[in-house]
């Protein structure tokens, strides 16, 4: 009875147990079965829309635009050629003179003596002339009749070329002494604008003295001396000798911008183009010749040359909108290739004409670059060119993240 009462309570344990492992199988192939179900696959995302602006090659006019500084035309420096004392200042500051006119007056005594001494030396030499003459030519007679000897006739001769060269040293003295006496008048060697002075009455001044009195400027015409880098300068030549700009008419047309912005009503000309590279700044000068009939430009002033009449052949010109910048600064274009497909270009820029700018390497002729619709787009993605447009937007937008 024990052994059957044992054998019917072991059932039941062993019929839950087997229930559960029952349970947690199906519930196993359940999960298994959900697991294995495929995936929903996600919509692929539509093109972007972007806005294209195809490039074109033309002609298009360039210019050029330098920075530096007006020099006057000719410069004198005004120095003694006679030491004293000033006597008188001639000239009041700022104003104009003419070449000749007296600037200083010095003391002439001390030259006005060297004069009166010069002048007793020629009288004293030209007595002892006459004397000697007269020696002489009466000893030629006498020689001829053996009077004298011939030695005392060559002494004669001889004692007469020496007077002769003694009258032509004090003339020279005489004309030198004349000389020292008119360089008491300080005079202007040129006409133009003069200076502040740097002595006043009374102030000893010495021959050729380092200091200048004061300076003359020839103030009509006037130069504009800019100064541009060597590398741009280089790139612009080459680009003259490879045909890629040509001058219309010979010559460049050169206008100048003030200081203050406003543009001088007298057109220049280019008058020196210094190809000689200054060492310390890297920078070549580019002189330009001005007239000045009104002293409108003062030496020292500031202003910016704008050189015109240049042509570029084959110019691609690109919307200033369609241009970014990497870290670096250089420029970057996004091109729509013939797949839609957006690729980054690095492109070498040159000069800005109104809201484009000319694109010198990088890009070519009827490739497309986006202007619109940059802020949604990357490398590599696919757009929808909604219109080409040669219209500009009027303000850039963000640019777009080079990343995937």
């Amino acid at each position: 009875m024990r052994k059957t009462t044992g054998t019917f309570h072991a059932c039941p344990r062993s019929g839950r147990a087997l229930l559960i492992r029952i349970m947690l199988a199906a519930l196993v192939l359940t999960l298994a079965a959900c697991t294995q179900e495929s995936p929903t696959a996600p919509e692929e995302a539509p093109p972007v829309e972007v806005v294209a602006y195809t490039i074109k090659s033309s002609q298009v006019p360039v210019s050029s635009e330098l920075t530096g500084r007006v020099v006057a035309a000719v410069t004198a420096e005004i120095r003694p050629q006679a030491g004293g004392i000033v006597r008188k200042r001639l000239f009041t500051e700022g104003s104009e003179v003419e070449a000749g006119q007296a600037l200083y007056e010095i003391d002439p005594t001390s030259s006005q003596t060297s004069v009166k001494d010069a002048e007793a030396t020629l009288s004293s030499a030209k007595v002892a002339l006459a004397t000697a003459r007269a020696k002489a030519v009466r000893y030629r007679e006498l020689v001829a009749i053996e009077a004298v000897s011939q030695e005392s006739a060559e002494e004669a001769e001889s004692a007469y070329k020496q007077a002769v060269s003694a009258v032509d040293s004090a003339e020279a003295n005489l004309e030198d002494a004349r000389l020292s006496l008119s360089y008491a008048n300080v005079t202007s060697p040129i006409n133009g604008r003069i200076g502040r002075s740097s002595v006043s009455e009374g102030a000893l001044v010495t021959a050729n003295q380092t200091t200048a009195l004061t300076t003359v400027q020839q103030l009509d015409p006037v130069y504009l001396d800019a100064t541009q880098s060597a590398t741009e300068f280089l790139r612009i030549r080459q680009q003259f000798e490879q045909g890629k700009i040509n001058l219309e008419n010979g010559r460049p047309v050169v206008r100048l911008i003030k200081d203050d912005g406003s543009l001088y009503d007298q057109i220049g000309k280019l008058e020196l183009n210094d190809a000689i590279v200054n060492e310390t700044t890297g920078t070549v000068t580019v002189r330009s010749q001005f007239p000045n009939p009104n002293s409108e430009l003062i030496p020292g002033m500031y202003g910016r040359i704008r050189l015109e009449g240049a042509v570029m052949q084959n110019a691609l010109v690109v919307p200033q909108v369609a241009i970014s910048r990497d870290v670096k600064g250089n420029a970057l274009a996004y091109v729509i290739n013939d797949n839609n497909t957006i690729e980054e270009r690095t492109l070498t820029t040159g000069q800005t004409l109104g809201d484009q700018w000319i694109v010198e390497s990088g890009l070519k002729a009827g490739e497309r670059v986006v202007v619109e619709g940059l802020q949604k787009i990357r490398v590599g993605s696919v757009v929808s060119v909604a219109k080409e447009t040669e219209e500009i937007p009027a303000s850039p937008p963000t640019p777009p993240s080079t990343s995937e």
